[in-house]
């Protein structure tokens, strides 16, 4: 059947208030309106749908059937839509975000909690991953949007917004301390042992693109997943590590470890903030991009 949907929203305020005069104070259309509307529908149906009384209309048991499954239907579109507007208000929503611990840590983390503060009944997802795989989530529309850090993929084709300048230090323990006060070139830093990250990240990419400019390969004694156990492996005099500068600033401070001085810088980074291009996101994850700005 082809039933003008708007005859069940007439019958479904008849019917919940078991009047033809409140039902069209509540639909903001006149009475006679409201009875040409439920006439029209009990032709449709061919079924009685409402006994007339001195005192309003009630249902029929016909009539009763069918206001179960319109009022289900009717308020499930009511609820929708409250929250709908509860999202455009942002009071209410989710947002997805891939980051790796580096770019939570030293960039978006203060962020976060900014926004959380703002906006309490907003979820935020954190899917904790390196650059690349960051990256694939985002061109899979897994995330709103990503945080990461160069250097990025020659084949990446999301929009990139450059957020905040990153540098790489090797540091050392106590068992190099005759580095300390040397200027170490980048051929006799490849023949230490070197630790740092696994190479499905862009910290190691950035190591990698660097000794090769030198023309020099990389041959680490270990290679770790995570930015802060390389700190502690060279804590424990285990071997140089390369981490971005923030990973090591306390125990540098504390002299427990010293950055080494190098005769060949290192690249200056960046974090980006990635997103998918021509694809439109939620008004959450729209104020939060404001924020990063």
């Amino acid at each position: 059947m082809n039933i003008n949907l708007d005859y069940y929203k007439i019958f479904y305020y008849a019917a919940k208030y078991g009047q033809i005069t409140q039902a069209a104070r509540e639909l903001s259309i006149s009475q006679p309106a409201v009875s040409q509307a439920i006439r029209q529908l009990e032709d449709q149906l061919d079924t009685r749908l409402f006994t007339r009384t001195p005192k309003g209309i009630i249902l029929t048991s016909e009539g009763s059937l069918l206001f179960e499954y319109v009022k289900k239907g009717y308020e499930s579109i009511l609820q929708g839509e409250q929250q709908l507007f509860r999202m455009k208000k942002l009071d209410t929503g989710e947002i997805h975000i891939g980051a790796s611990d580096m770019t939570l840590r030293f960039y978006l983390l203060p962020y976060l909690e900014t926004f959380h503060q703002m906006y309490p009944g907003i979820k935020v997802s954190v899917t904790n991953a390196p650059t690349p795989e960051t990256l694939t989530f985002l061109e899979e529309g897994h995330i709103d949007f990503g945080v990461v850090s160069t250097p990025l993929p020659d084949e990446c084709h999301a929009d990139i917004r450059p957020a905040k300048e990153i540098r790489d230090i090797f540091v050392a323990g106590t068992h190099f301390r005759e580095l300390k006060n040397r200027t170490v070139s980048p051929s006799i830093l490849a023949g230490l042992p070197l630790i740092c990250l696994e190479k499905n990240t862009s910290t190691r990419q950035s190591l990698d693109e660097w000794l090769r400019s030198c023309h020099l390969q990389a041959n680490p004694e270990f290679e770790l997943a995570t930015s802060d156990m390389i700190v502690q492996f060279a804590i424990r005099n285990l071997g140089i590590g390369y981490v971005m500068e923030g990973f090591a600033e306390e125990y540098i401070q504390r002299n427990i470890l010293f950055s080494l001085k190098l005769s060949s810088p290192l690249p200056v980074r960046q974090f980006c903030i990635v997103t998918k291009k021509n694809r439109r996101i939620s008004d959450a994850a729209a104020r939060l991009l404001e924020l990063l700005d």
